[in-house]
């Protein structure tokens, strides 16, 4: 009688013990008596948590790029190493030599007028003072001309010789099913858009993109998906929420040529006389855009750019390979072009 009152005692001990622990696994602190459980720290904290989870996501695909590059760099010098070689051989002269004659003594030097043009038109982005600075800036203007002259040395050699990379350049593997797009889907290049319609550098970037669908018409297809910075960019959460809301109506682009053809007028009552406007339903979409319930579609595509690497804007993914910032015509298209030459090659 005695053991198995003992028993029963030893049970509800285990049962005492097991119960504390739970309930104290769910306490994140006791405040004046009160309990403040670990999912009423979780949602506090939530914002922050996301924010931590983004920067670990930027920095994984940040790495990856890195990487990339690194190892990009170092096959362009063993490959303009070995051609350098080749043809100072063939020329029966030293690499010294040859760099001499067709890159050295072409080098350019840069007039006093020059320099000081170059320095007035970069001199809100150059940090010392001017008297320091024209020197460095001549440096700079030589070593440029050095290049210049070496690149295209390489670019001869590399058709004189024959020359074909089988680095892969990294691609980013993103969705693009369901997401604002124009051109057709079977177009051989498809560009990935993260953007930010209060973003002056995606502004900038827009009358870019408008020649390349021009240019290139049905052979690209351009899709959009949304990257506000709201922490310097008050307006772009809701002009992101107020596109997503048009394109229910499927009037996305519109909204969004709009959007980037006055990026001044980005208020909640701005974007309602837009839609009014352009002639929406505007009972749907004020209903959208009040309720906030685009904001989950926005969190994922700031989730998903952040894991591609995407930590400003604008972003572009040609083909899945990365191009960041407002980039000039002549480098988006010459990604384009290997991009439809490589489909080309794989027929």
């Amino acid at each position: 009688m005695k053991l198995h009152r003992a028993l029963i005692l030893t049970a509800f001990a285990a049962l005492a013990t097991v119960a504390f622990a739970q309930s104290s696994a769910n306490r994140a602190a006791v405040v004046n008596g009160q309990t403040i459980t670990q999912e009423e720290l979780d949602k506090a904290a939530a914002n922050d948590l996301r924010s931590l989870e983004t920067k670990r996501l930027q920095n994984d695909a940040t790495l990856a790029q890195d990487k990339q590059q690194v190892l990009t760099r170092a096959l362009e010098q063993l490959v303009a190493d070995k051609l350098i070689e080749a043809e100072a051989k063939k020329l029966n002269m030293s690499k010294e030599q040859l760099l001499d004659a067709e890159v050295n003594s072409n080098v350019e030097t840069p007039s006093d007028s020059d320099v000081e043009g170059f320095y007035n038109a970069n001199k809100d982005r150059i940090p010392i003072p001017k008297e320091q600075a024209l020197p460095q800036v001549k440096q700079y203007l030589i070593e440029r001309s050095r290049s210049r002259y070496h690149d295209a040395l390489i670019a001869r050699l590399k058709k004189q010789y024959g020359f074909k990379s089988y680095l892969e350049p990294l691609r980013a593997k993103i969705e693009t099913a369901g997401f604002p797009s124009r051109g057709p889907a079977t177009a051989a290049v498809t560009i990935v858009e993260f953007s930010d319609f209060e973003c002056p550098f995606c502004g900038g970037l827009y009358p870019t993109l408008k020649q390349i669908e021009k240019n290139y018409a049905e052979k690209i297809r351009i899709v959009f998906r949304q990257f506000p910075l709201t922490n310097i960019h008050p307006h772009a959460e809701k002009a992101a929420e107020a596109a997503l809301c048009a394109n229910e109506q499927q009037h996305f682009w519109e909204f969004h040529d709009s959007m980037f053809g006055n990026q001044r007028e980005l208020s909640v009552a701005d974007l309602k006389q837009r839609a009014v406007d352009l002639k929406l339903d505007m009972a749907k979409f004020n209903e959208c855009l009040d309720s906030g319930r685009q904001v989950a579609a926005i969190q994922s595509d700031l989730q998903e750019g952040a894991r591609s690497g995407v930590s400003g804007t604008p972003a572009l993914f040609i083909n899945g390979r990365m191009l960041s910032g407002n980039q000039p015509y002549s480098e988006i298209k010459e990604i384009i072009d290997d991009e439809l030459q490589g489909s080309q090659t794989a027929k």
